[in-house]
């Protein structure tokens, strides 16, 4: 099988957030939606992570929420979407490849030299008081789905 690899670090980046991507969507493959309703954590008090429904929403909000980041730090004042319940594994995986669309569509003007920013003062901002620049914020977005794609990995053992 050939693999076609993007140009550039921003290449790269989009590279492995869709790696990353496929790799969640294939484990929810054989998740069932009475599976993906049920709650597999209740000592959590964190909301977000109750059940596979509502890792998957949070995954998606923020997947939305960290390319928005960029599009307001280019100067495109944009609102992230509401967080949204789906009741089936196909509407999450649908989901998922909108944000990789959305994600792609964001990095279409941004070049190589753009990715890393040392002032301050020309980071982004985020919600929970972080700065980062263009490829620390996509590179958190990554590694955000791998680790919810392990608790999703955890929570299909205890849900059997």
């Amino acid at each position: 099988m050939n693999k076609t690899f993007r140009q550039g670090a921003v290449g790269a980046l989009l590279d492995e957030y869709e790696k990353v991507i496929v790799e969640l969507k294939q484990v929810l493959n054989d998740i069932t939606d009475e599976e993906l309703l049920k709650v597999a954590d209740s000592k959590t008090t964190d909301p977000n992570c109750k059940s596979i429904q509502t890792i998957l929403s949070h995954v998606v909000k923020s997947g939305y929420a960290y390319a928005i980041y960029i599009q307001n730090l280019k100067g495109n004042k944009m609102n992230a979407p509401a967080t949204s319940l789906h009741s089936s594994i196909k509407e999450y995986q649908k989901e998922l490849n909108d944000i990789f669309t959305f994600t792609t569509a964001t990095f279409a003007t941004i070049k190589d030299n753009e990715l890393e920013e040392c002032n301050n003062a020309k980071k982004l901002i985020t919600s929970w008081g972080q700065l980062y620049d263009i490829e620390q914020i996509t590179e958190h977005a990554i590694v955000h789905i791998l680790r919810h794609r392990r608790q999703i990995e955890k929570f299909k053992l205890v849900l059997r």
